[in-house]
């Protein structure tokens, strides 16, 4: 880790990553350090990357997407330009909400939110299959949630 952080930096974090909507003043009496200090930390650690930006995290079924499934992608060549290609072309792909790069036989997995099957099933006979060096495709229908965490371990 390149940027040092002390107890209070982790306080901080702990703070941040269980409510980010906090004010400063809120965040620094949490802490026990005055706000001006507090700020400064908060900024340095956005400055290092460690803190890399603020979210409200959605529902997406209480938006009208009912369907979760991932998609695992093997391409016909890992060549650089290849799988550059394929994440410039996942990057533009409103349906994909994560894409990991993975080691093994499957080259990517693809975290994907729809409405519904149908839309789902358009995305991937009518995008994904047809992308560039995409060799095969096998996909997974969510059936719900065991665990959803999105904040690092810390403390």
């Amino acid at each position: 880790m390149k940027h040092r952080l002390d107890e209070i930096d982790w306080h901080i974090l702990r703070e941040l990553q269980a409510d980010g909507r906090m004010t400063n003043v809120e965040l620094a009496r949490r802490v026990g350090i005055s706000a001006p200090p507090c700020l400064r930390r908060v900024r340095s650690l956005e400055e290092a990357g460690i803190i890399r930006g603020y979210r409200t995290l959605l529902d997406e079924k209480a938006l009208g997407f009912d369907l979760v499934a991932f998609c695992f992608v093997s391409l016909a060549s890992q060549a650089d330009h290849d799988l550059a290609a394929f994440q410039d072309k996942v990057r533009g792909w409103a349906l994909v909400r994560e894409c990991w790069i993975l080691s093994g036989e499957i080259d990517f997995m693809l975290k994907c939110v729809a409405p519904d099957l149908r839309s789902f099933q358009d995305f991937v006979i009518d995008e994904l299959t047809k992308a560039p060096a995409v060799a095969g495709v096998k996909t997974a229908l969510a059936i719900r949630t065991a665990k959803d965490e999105p904040t690092v371990p810390i403390g």
